[in-house]
């Protein structure tokens, strides 16, 4: 029994949803985004709501039926709220600025990094956090994860990019002065 995917989705005012064979669409204020359906997964509207049904039991159609609930409700809630990954920098004159589509990264390297960020996907930056907005979720997370990617957090300083709610274990330096 999939506990997610036996939730209905009720869709917002403002938002339509088309459900075809092959995919499912919405359409928001924000913009519209469409999903591949899986095979086994039939989706239904009514009143108001998407209900998700299995066509079998086996065990790919029951991981599947919990999956598809919950990538069409971040389509939904992409088209009307979006989706916000924060990154901050730490490190003494590493920094990032956004010049048009591309996020220039300064990270202690003797060079900056430039990344052209995936058409959907908007930067600003305040300070040391740099905030990343989109509608589809999945761009949005692999965008911030390939931005981390170019610098993790080092766990001595703990300079670097990371996730501003991600916690570093510190580790203690070298103690000074034992052994001899």
């Amino acid at each position: 029994m999939s506990r997610i995917g036996n939730r209905s989705i009720e869709i917002p005012k403002g938002v339509t949803v088309t459900i075809t064979p092959q995919a499912i669409t919405a359409k928001g204020p924000k913009g519209s985004l469409t999903l591949d359906r899986h095979k086994a997964i039939d989706v239904k509207e009514e009143k108001g709501e998407l209900i998700f049904t299995r066509r079998g039991e086996g065990k790919p159609d029951r991981a599947a039926h919990g999956l598809m609930r919950a990538l069409t409700a971040n389509l939904v809630v992409g088209v009307t709220k979006g989706f916000e990954r924060q990154l901050e920098i730490n490190g003494v004159g590493y920094r990032a600025e956004v010049k048009g589509t591309m996020l220039v990264l300064t990270l202690g390297f003797s060079h900056p990094v430039e990344f052209k960020l995936p058409e959907g996907v908007t930067a600003k930056v305040e300070k040391n956090i740099l905030t990343l907005s989109a509608m589809n979720k999945q761009q949005l997370g692999a965008a911030a994860a390939k931005i981390r990617s170019f610098r993790g957090p080092e766990p001595y300083k703990g300079k670097g990019v990371k996730y501003i709610e991600e916690k570093i274990l510190r580790k203690a330096g070298k103690a000074a002065g034992k052994g001899k």
